[in-house]
């Protein structure tokens, strides 16, 4: 990954926005997968079209805006996980939808669990305003279910993320770009689904992360940057009840992180880009983690560059713990500095101003802008765009700022 070595280099966390044609031969290939032709054709020219688009708009670290993995709908907060039900064997199709799930787990001093998302301490705090359709918290989501683990966990995207690299780098070529990235996703996030196979967490997890091992060493043996979504990582604090002591909840990470780093084991650190978030889901986040209380795990991943929110309001206090932290030297950080949680646009003097917090406490060249987590799917096409038009001309007054 390069260091903002002249100017404040620009990314963004994932996904983005895909198109009325794109949605439509996603749901054709659902339904007649092997009619599979015309789709990657589609596919590969809408990549191309994604990568020039972001250039354009004057990124300088694009992805193929997650193209590759299906959305179902035009608001999708689950494309980045789902993509993976497709990718391994051992998993059984159906299931109820996560956000539909009614059965209760509890934690006890000790021994966490995850309860369902329906269950989330968020959720019961604010009962009324998640089952209401026009709250703006899960409105236009269109429910999908999860399968269920019943045998081996194994890779089998092998066909699919080389297609996904291929598209990217042909994408690259022809617009010029330097550095591409692909997404995907972290062994602790895959295991989020129901197990009736493995004995232990530990067994399903460990599975987990040998097989996406795999997609991790196709993306960096192609010279590709791989980012890891991990959601699960901050995210996991709220699916479970009662609150856990901190020191349990690291205790129950830390297998998570480990699996991660077992997973990552003897790739190029420089290629690999870790993605924490709380969650994309536009919900009051009031259970979310303090960040100081994640920070040091996040640093122990063995990661080059670490992403993480830093612009939506629950969040964007938290750029005073920096100040306590010691970030390797040939490490970067990706601060969100616009987010997906709000449709209100960041004035460009707002972005300028947290990338050089920052930067005067890291150092410029280590801080790469980028967004909170994904745009696609959460909020509209043109606000996503005006968003990351923000996210560089912010980049841009930074820079002239910290060269001057």
């Amino acid at each position: 990954m390069f260091k903002s070595t002249d100017f404040i280099r620009t990314t963004h966390a994932g996904s983005l926005p895909r198109t009325p044609e794109l949605l439509a031969a996603n749901a054709a290939q659902a339904e007649n997968p092997e009619d599979s032709d015309a789709f990657n054709k589609l596919l590969t020219a809408s990549v191309v079209d994604i990568v020039r688009k972001q250039v354009d708009v004057g990124l300088s670290t694009p992805n193929d805006g997650e193209y590759g993995h299906t959305m179902s709908n035009s608001v999708d907060y689950g494309a980045w996980w789902n993509y993976s039900f497709s990718r391994m064997s051992g998993l059984t199709p159906g299931g109820t939808d996560r956000w539909q799930q009614t059965e209760q787990r509890r934690s006890s001093p000790g021994n966490v669990v995850l309860t369902t998302f329906t269950d989330r301490r968020d959720r019961q705090r604010f009962r009324e305003a998640y089952n209401d359709p026009t709250s703006g918290i899960l409105t236009g989501r269109k429910p999908g279910s999860q399968p269920t683990v019943t045998g081996p966990v194994t890779y089998t995207g092998q066909q699919a993320v080389q297609r996904d690299i291929a598209n990217l780098k042909e994408a690259l070529a022809a617009t010029g770009a330097t550095e591409g990235f692909l997404p995907s996703l972290s062994p602790g996030s895959a295991s989020r689904i129901s197990n009736e196979y493995y004995g232990s967490d530990e067994e399903f997890i460990y599975a987990c992360a040998d097989a996406m091992r795999e997609e991790y060493k196709a993306i960096t043996d192609a010279g590709l940057v791989v980012q890891i979504d991990d959601p699960s990582i901050a995210e996991n604090w709220d699916m479970i009840n009662p609150e856990p002591t901190v020191e349990d909840y690291l205790k129950f990470t830390q297998l998570r992180v480990e699996a991660l780093n077992y997973a990552l084991r003897g790739l190029p650190q420089e290629q690999i880009r870790f993605h924490l978030c709380w969650g994309s889901w536009h919900g009051p986040h009031t259970t979310d983690l303090p960040f100081a209380d994640l920070a040091q795990t996040m640093l122990s991943i063995n990661a080059g560059a670490y992403s993480f929110e830093a612009g939506n309001v629950r969040h964007e206090h938290e750029w005073k713990v920096w100040r306590d932290l010691d970030l390797p030297e040939d490490k970067l950080i990706l601060p969100g500095v616009v987010s997906h949680a709000t449709n209100v646009v960041e004035h460009p003097e707002l972005v300028a101003d947290r990338i050089e917090r920052f930067a005067q406490i890291v150092g410029r060249e280590r801080v790469v802008a980028s967004t909170d987590c994904g745009l696609g799917g959460r909020i509209h096409p043109q606000i996503a765009w005006a968003k990351l038009e923000a996210l560089t001309e912010g980049a841009r007054l930074a820079s002239e700022r910290l060269w001057k």
